[in-house]
């Protein structure tokens, strides 16, 4: 079981259903005996655009700097968020862009295609809210934000195996509704999944 768990909110609303799945999951998690650290984008006062690309090396504020260490040292990152627009919002989108950057979460082997996973080690859980219907989001878009986090991102970087849960469609569900979907939440968050 994994026993070091950062759990990434990315949701821009502290507010918000996904603050209140990610206190469950932390509540699970805790309760097992794992330490869980905590990110809260909505928080945050980090510049999300990554100004140059990979021209010219944008310095890290230094909450990016501390969360890389946090992602170093976590065995098991989960990630909540919404999808708008089929994808994670631009909040996490700019974390992501600024913080999993060459020689931190990759590295590019010269003269080759190939490239060094260097967050080998390390599994995760997308907990992701949408409005969407879940069969709606799998057979007509094809699951494509989840895609890009789990396959484009996170395996890139060596992060393995990636799983997802979803949680919808939030916008019309009851209050029994939320929750199930909070038991469910946290008995992940106990099983360290």
């Amino acid at each position: 079981m994994k026993s070091n768990i950062l759990v990434i909110n990315g949701h821009p609303d502290p507010q918000s259903y996904c603050a209140v799945l990610a206190a469950a999951y932390i509540e699970g998690a805790a309760g097992s005996g794992a330490v869980v650290r905590e990110l809260r984008l909505s928080e945050s006062s980090f510049e999300p655009n990554l100004k140059y690309g990979y021209r010219q090396r944008t310095e890290l504020e230094e909450e990016l700097i501390e969360a890389q260490k946090l992602i170093r040292w976590a065995e098991h990152i989960v990630f909540v968020y919404p999808t708008w627009w089929g994808a994670m919002p631009a909040i996490l989108k700019g974390f992501i862009d600024r913080v999993f950057l060459p020689g931190f979460a990759f590295k590019y082997r010269e003269d080759s295609v190939y490239w060094d996973k260097l967050l080998k080690g390390k599994s995760a859980r997308l907990i992701v809210t949408m409005d969407t219907p879940s069969w709606y989001n799998r057979w007509i878009y094809g699951h494509a934000g989840h895609k890009v986090m789990k396959r484009n991102i996170l395996k890139f970087c060596g992060i393995t195996p990636v799983r997802v849960t979803e949680i919808t469609p939030v916008k019309p569900s009851t209050e029994t509704r939320r929750a199930v979907w909070l038991d469910q939440v946290k008995r992940l968050g106990s099983r360290r999944g």
